[in-house]
């Protein structure tokens, strides 16, 4: 009878432990879909590297030319300048940008004249209700809170994404 206790406790501890275990594996599901990658919004210091990555650096410029030689110090090239005035030519601009809104942020890049939202990330108090990534000759995305619901649509001026800002009651 002393045995049939023990192997009852220990039955009863196994099962507890499987339950605990398909407990966690169950709620650890929960925080992600079931299929596919899991999507989430870029942190603030997520979105920080990600333009710092992009921007380019400011032209180097090279050694002027000695006055009294015409000629630049040895190893070195001339800058680069426009034709004319002689100005150095600075380095090409980005075609993306960092849209920030009171209903949240997104970066939008334009490449050959279509615009695609490479991240957004709602504010505090909204969330996203639907969105348009593009490519596109447009981009949207539509964050939303108790108040109302903000649209920002997203158009490339040449290669540079120029938001438009609608604000719906």
């Amino acid at each position: 009878m002393n045995s049939r206790l023990v192997f009852a406790v220990a039955g009863w501890l196994v099962t507890a432990a499987l339950a605990t275990g398909t407990g966690v594996a169950v709620l650890g599901l929960l925080g992600r879909p079931l299929t596919g990658p899991a999507e989430r919004p870029m942190t603030a210091e997520e979105i920080r590297l990600a333009l710092a990555r992009d921007t380019p650096k400011p032209p180097v410029r090279a050694p002027t030319a000695d006055p009294t030689t015409g000629s630049t110090p040895a190893g070195t090239a001339p800058a680069a300048t426009s034709p004319g005035d002689g100005t150095p030519i600075a380095a090409p601009a980005t075609g993306r940008r960092l849209i920030s809104t009171g209903g949240g942020s997104l970066i939008a890049r334009c490449d050959g004249g279509l615009v695609r939202l490479q991240s957004w990330t709602p504010a505090q108090g909204f969330e996203v209700d639907d969105v348009d990534p593009g490519p596109d000759d447009r981009a949207r995305v539509k964050f939303e809170s108790d108040e109302g619901k903000l649209e920002v649509e997203v158009r490339c001026a040449g290669d540079v994404p120029v938001p438009r800002v609608t604000r719906h009651g």
